[in-house]
This record gives structure tokens, C-alpha cells and sequence, in this order.
């Protein structure tokens, strides 16, 4: 025989876990709803835990990207505005050649033209030496100094690195940030290589009184510079192509960021009209479960009997 004891303590303790598991369901409701969170705990629901730390750690990678892609985009626009100046002044230079190269012009007026090159030469010489967003040499790859020192004759030397440092975009492409100085300033002329300082300094010289035949040193300098701003043409057409590549990456980073946000919101966000159904129905048997529990807590035998 069976006996079934029914025993009164058993029942406030089950009835009480009862109501209190409604109503911490319905207080994590109330919380996913305030927080815009499906859940507080990985133990919730793991898997989704499980991604939502990939998605959160792509996120924290493309922000550094992103930071690199905004530095590379500031130097390489400064590299751009300053090689727009070089070849302002290397056309300024090729004009005044032509006139030094003209048979009319008296020693004094070569001389004069002479000076104005060699102005201009300071000019381009500040200008290789100028800084980019961190004060660094902007043509000098990784040196924090200078990229060109002169010596006691006014010859120029580049002394910055052989290159410049790559920078992660994502997704394995990089970019170079920059130029160095010996990627447009150098350049050779039949097979003799020279760079665009030693061309200025001694075209300068030569209109100054340094050659026998100012006019025919002109004349030959002509196709020189022409090479000179050919490479120059040539570094502006890489710095253009490095800053359409950042923009192309850019945009497929922020595609794939909406992306991660959407899928994010999906796996780990409330969805709010499903929740609010839940809230509500765990409330009304919340209060149904307490109404039965004070009723039946209620009850006696002597109920019974009547």
C-alpha cells in the first residue's frame, strides 16, 4: 500500500521557489528590456556568448585599422601637397632655364636667374625636410630627424631609412604611409644617377659664374628637369593610388562593420515586442500562482467540513 503524506511545510516551499522563479524571470525581462541585452551571463546562453566575443574582437581590430588607415591617409595627403609644391617649383626652375638658355641674356641676368634657382633649391630643401603628423621626417621613412643634412658645399645628403613602414588595414592588406625622398628626388641621367638638389645647386652655380658657358649649361639642364618632374609625376600618381586603395578598404571595412552590429543585434540584442509578450505572461501567471497560493494557504480541514 502507498501512502501519500502531503506535508504543509513541502507546500509553502514549493509554492514560494514557485513565485520566486516567476518573478525573477520576470525581473531579468525587465532588465534585457532596459538594457537592450538578451542575456547578462555567457552561462545563458554559450554559444551566443561564444560569438558575440568573436564579433566584439573584430570590432576591436577594426578600430585599430581604422586608425591606421587615418594616419596613412593624413601622410599621404601631406606627401601629396608637398608634391604638388615640388613641381611648382621644378616648373618655376625649367621656366627660368629657358630664359638663362636664351643667347640674348647678358652675364648680370643668368647670374640674377642663378640666384632665384638657388632660392628656390632652399625652398625644395625645406620642403624635403618637412614633418608629417607625429613630427616626424616626412621623407625620411622611420627617422624622427631630418631626411636630407647639407655639408660644408651646401651638398645635400638624404639620411633618413631605406624605407617606410607598412601599415595593417585588415583583412591581410597593408599600405605604405608615405614616400621617402629618394623615390621622386633621385633619378638618373643616362646612366648617371643624380637626384633634383644636386641638379638645382649646380644649375645655380653654373648661372652664377661656375661654368665657361652659362647659356649652354642651361640648355642642357632643360631635359633634365624634364626627367626631374616626370618622377615626380610618377610618386604622385603612387600617392594617389595608396589613398583610392584606403578609401576602397574603408568602405568594405564599414560594410563589414554594419554587418557585425546587425549580426550582434541579432545573436545578443532584446527583441523587444517578444519580450515585452513574455514579461507579460509571466506576470499574469506570476500574479495567478500568487492568488492560488493565498487561497489554498487559506483553506483548512474545517473548510472542508462545512
Amino acid at each position: 500500500m502507498t501512502t501519500i503524506n502531503t506535508s504543509t511545510s513541502a507546500f509553502y516551499d514549493r509554492s514560494m521557489q514557485g513565485i520566486a522563479s516567476l518573478r525573477a524571470e520576470a525581473e531579468s525581462l525587465q532588465t534585457s528590456m532596459a538594457s537592450g541585452e538578451r542575456f547578462t551571463r555567457s552561462s545563458d546562453d554559450p554559444v551566443a556568448a561564444s560569438r558575440l566575443r568573436q564579433l566584439s574582437h573584430a570590432d576591436s581590430l577594426s578600430t585599430i585599422n581604422t586608425a591606421n588607415a587615418e594616419r596613412a591617409v593624413t601622410d599621404l595627403s601631406l606627401s601629396d601637397s608637398a608634391l604638388s609644391s615640388f613641381a611648382g617649383y621644378v616648373t618655376r626652375v625649367k621656366e627660368l632655364t629657358t630664359q638663362a638658355a636664351n643667347g640674348t641674356l647678358t652675364a648680370a641676368q643668368r647670374a640674377g636667374i642663378g640666384t632665384e634657382i638657388a632660392a628656390i633649391r632652399g625652398n625644395v630643401l625645406a620642403l624635403a625636410n618637412s614633418r608629417d603628423a607625429a613630427g616626424h621626417a616626412l621623407f625620411g621613412g622611420e627617422t624622427a630627424g631630418a631626411a636630407y643634412q647639407t655639408d660644408a658645399l651646401g651638398n645635400a645628403t638624404y639620411i633618413g631609412t631605406a624605407s617606410v613602414s607598412d601599415l595593417p588595414l585588415g583583412d591581410g592588406q597593408v599600405v605604405s604611409r608615405g614616400l621617402i625622398g629618394p623615390e621622386f628626388m633621385n633619378f638618373s641621367v643616362g646612366a648617371n644617377p643624380t637626384d633634383l638638389l644636386a641638379v638645382l645647386k649646380g644649375l645655380s652655380d653654373d648661372l652664377l659664374g661656375g661654368a665657361a658657358n652659362p647659356q649652354a649649361s642651361a640648355h642642357a639642364a632643360l631635359d633634365v628637369l624634364d626627367q626631374g618632374l616626370d618622377a615626380i609625376s610618377t610618386a604622385q600618381t603612387v600617392v594617389g593610388t595608396r589613398l583610392a586603395w584606403i578609401d576602397l578598404t574603408t568602405e568594405r571595412r564599414t560594410n563589414l562593420g554594419e554587418m557585425r552590429a546587425t549580426e550582434e543585434a541579432s545573436v545578443g540584442g532584446t527583441d523587444l515586442a517578444a519580450t515585452v509578450a513574455r514579461l507579460q505572461e509571466t506576470m499574469t501567471i506570476l500574479q495567478a500562482s500568487q492568488a492560488s497560493f493565498a487561497r489554498l494557504a487559506g483553506l483548512s480541514l474545517f473548510d472542508l467540513l462545512h
